[in-house]
């Protein structure tokens, strides 16, 4: 049953666990399908349903920040392809779940860590299409950040680009371990190309 509060998405949101598809129906209206780990993996129905899902309404993959994470992010977008998939991601915030009694791994909050601000945030970059129709996130603009743009500005192509890409991702509340063609797909919904410019001529 939908909220009155709560905005309401019409792709499909994929996320890891049960407890990350509570906060995100916490902070949404959605259809959400979890992946149970790495369980998706070897689960041909469910894959099977996520496309079938995807191909109807596309899909946004919300998976947490961490190596995991990242690889089934990878994977699930290597088996369904990219034409309808959109990418949230939740910044990289060190800390511990209240349910758990140690730290995860590498130490970051994953999904079900976020306040409903961070994941409403995460969704409207990554494009989301909410009930009245309109794609939060990338707004219209003439010209795009370029791989081009990214290697002049040190971000990619030297032995500091890794560094540099990280400390400017880390400032923007995205996870660091986002790839430069990832990150360059995020820079282009969050900010214009002279906006980016700008910001590495005075920070970087």
């Amino acid at each position: 049953m939908e909220t009155q509060n709560k905005k309401t998405v019409r792709e499909l949101i994929v996320v890891e666990g049960r407890y990350d598809k509570s906060a995100v129906l916490g902070a949404v209206n959605a259809t959400v399908i979890e992946t149970s780990g790495f369980g998706i993996l070897k689960d041909k129905d469910k894959v099977s349903l996520i496309r079938r899902l995807s191909e109807k309404n596309g899909l946004i993959i919300l998976t947490d920040s961490d190596r995991a994470g990242f690889f089934i992010r990878g994977r699930l977008n290597g088996i369904l392809g990219s034409a309808n998939v959109k990418h949230a991601y939740i910044p990289d915030v060190l800390g511990k779940e209240r349910r758990k009694t140690t730290a995860s791994k590498e130490g970051k909050l994953g999904v079900e860590g976020m306040g409903i601000d961070i994941l409403l945030k995460s969704l409207e970059v990554a494009g989301a299409t909410f009930e009245d129709g309109s794609e939060r996130g990338e707004p219209e603009k003439s010209e795009k950040i370029t791989m081009t743009d990214m290697f002049e500005a040190g971000l990619t192509g030297s032995d500091r680009s890794a560094q540099k890409r990280r400390s400017l991702l880390s400032e923007m509340g995205l996870p660091t371990k986002l790839s430069t063609k990832a990150a360059v797909n995020v820079l282009n919904v969050l900010m214009s190309r002279e906006e980016f410019l700008q910001k590495m001529i005075y920070n970087i």
